[in-house]
């Protein structure tokens, strides 16, 4: 796109009224362009306006567009979280109700599309690192069609690294306008230039999208999207918009599905899911409202990621305590277990409303496994507050915690904070406490040994294809020898020993589903 065009396009863009950016997944910007150019806008998309979200059902794939893909294969590389993972299901079925075929083999694939995660910078790397990779076989095959898609690409920086150093890159979109990825893709495969749609606004709902779901018994199921809560060290209110609640009526129909096509456990999944239901605006209806209908559904096992203390609230824990199959494990990052630092993070409560909530989960569900995120080498993060972190994992008493070095992530407020604390200080409180989470990992696991355990079978262990591996209720995670016939299947598991992570059984009996 040259100078003009790029004009013409901001002009454009700046000309379209709010009722028509609500709408603009609908607009057809090749009228103006030959190739689409919408790069994202980080102050666009921090603002969170009062438009109303609206839910579309009508989703389908354009007739002149259903049989592009017939004879061509298509592979997506996933980064990051378990949003992503959905995201990717979607696409996936896009692409098969376009023609393609699915393959897990670089080689064979015509498309190519990573869906990549923006939370580290470690994770920025391995993408760019792939797409490095991929230049040599788009030189050899100029046919093939590289896609960047997902949280990275709606940073600013990451679009211009890929428009100044990474030129093989075909296609570029976001993570709000994953249902236009029929016409997009038709734009890069004929046209010569790199297509980028990156919508810095979120859009609306669209329901029913095919998915290709990984799994066959196992699967994640979207209850909103987008985080209003801007900690100062996340970037992902910025990749993923505001909150929006999908409708009631649809989350509840969609695990009904799965539980007719004999699924065992299914995650509702948000950025900050128990905040569900707090932009409905004709209903008094959050996560324990839904998770208490749910729990009257026919599917052995329910859970749900990722919590904010700020949203769990006593509704919430009189559902859960409830049981049945709604499992006992709860995932509540504290990031920090000191009240300066979470000021600074923006996390908006302190470490005596967080133990004070985590101990009220705890008496209303005695037997519940606890996990946390923890941030160590925050800026202005001293050693004295390093061991408030340390007693509050000690006070907890968690079953296990991820940790991770803090990453400066461009654009947030944190990025701008000096990063005062030297990268050998920050491995060294990362050691420490690491040193610490698997003591204590190993001795709750080591209560376990003796006694017999329902575990979900996943499938073969990584390490050892004669052996199967499966997670209990709590999410530990099992592994056991037994016939593969198990795979998918509840079954009960007699602890033989524990270690660090994960624990060693052999099989009792095979469940019964009711």
């Amino acid at each position: 796109m040259n100078e003009e065009q790029r004009k013409q396009q901001t002009k454009v863009m700046e000309e379209t009224s709010s009722a028509d950016k609500k709408s603009v997944k609908e607009k057809d910007y090749s009228q103006y362009f030959q190739t689409t150019f919408v790069p994202p806008d980080l102050k666009q998309a921090k603002k969170r306006g009062k438009e109303d979200i609206s839910v579309h059902y009508d989703f389908d794939i354009p007739e002149d567009m259903k049989g592009i893909g017939k004879g061509k294969k298509f592979l997506i590389r996933t980064y990051g979280c378990q949003m992503n993972e959905h995201d990717s299901e979607n696409m996936a079925g896009i692409l098969l109700s376009m023609g393609f075929e699915s393959t897990t083999l670089t080689e064979d694939a015509d498309v190519i599309l990573l869906n990549t995660c923006a939370i580290r910078e470690n994770a920025e790397n391995k993408v760019f690192g792939e797409i490095g990779n991929l230049k040599p076989m788009k030189r050899d095959n100029p046919g093939l069609i590289v896609g960047v898609c997902g949280c990275m690409s709606q940073e600013e920086s990451v679009v211009n690294k890929i428009l100044q150093k990474h030129q093989h890159v075909d296609l570029i979109f976001g993570t709000h306008n994953i249902h236009r990825l029929p016409e997009l893709l038709k734009n890069a495969i004929f046209n010569k230039e790199m297509v980028v749609e990156v919508w810095s606004k979120e859009g609306d709902i669209i329901e029913n999208m095919p998915r290709a779901r990984k799994g066959k018994f196992q699967g994640w199921v979207n209850i909103m999207y987008g985080c209003d809560k801007f900690c100062t060290y996340c970037i992902v209110p910025y990749t993923r918009g505001k909150e929006r609640s999908r409708r009631p009526e649809d989350i509840i129909e969609e695990v009904r599905h799965l539980a007719r096509n004999g699924y065992k456990e299914i995650t509702l999944l948000g950025q900050n899911v128990n905040a569900y239901g707090k932009d409905l605006e004709d209903m008094d209806y959050g996560l324990g409202d839904l998770m208490d209908e749910i729990r009257k559904i026919d599917i052995p096992r329910v859970r749900f990621t990722t919590s904010h203390p700020r949203d769990f609230d006593d509704h919430l824990i009189e559902v859960l305590a409830k049981g049945g199959n709604l499992v006992e494990h709860i995932h509540l990052p504290v990031q920090s277990g000191n009240s300066d630092v979470l000021k600074l993070m923006a996390r908006k409560y302190t470490r005596d409303h967080y133990v004070t909530l985590a101990k009220k989960i705890k008496k209303a569900i005695p037997h519940a496994s606890f996990t946390t995120d923890i941030i160590v080498g925050f800026p202005n993060e001293t050693e004295e507050q390093f061991q408030d972190t340390l007693s509050l994992m000690e006070e907890m008493d968690y079953d296990s915690a991820y940790t991770y070095i803090y990453s400066p992530r461009e654009g947030t407020p944190a990025a701008k904070m000096v990063d005062n604390v030297p990268m050998e200080v920050k491995k060294d409180r990362l050691q420490r406490l690491n040193a610490l989470v698997n003591e204590m990992s190993a001795r709750k696991n080591k209560a376990y040994e003796g006694t017999v355990v329902e575990v979900l079978v996943e499938g073969e262990s990584k390490k050892n294809p004669d052996v199967l591996m499966g997670r209990t209720r709590t999410n530990r995670l099992v592994n056991f020898r037994g016939p593969k016939s198990a795979i998918g299947e509840l079954i009960h598991v007699k602890i033989t020993e524990a270690k660090t992570w994960s624990l060693n059984g052999e099989v009792t009996e095979i469940v019964e589903v009711k």
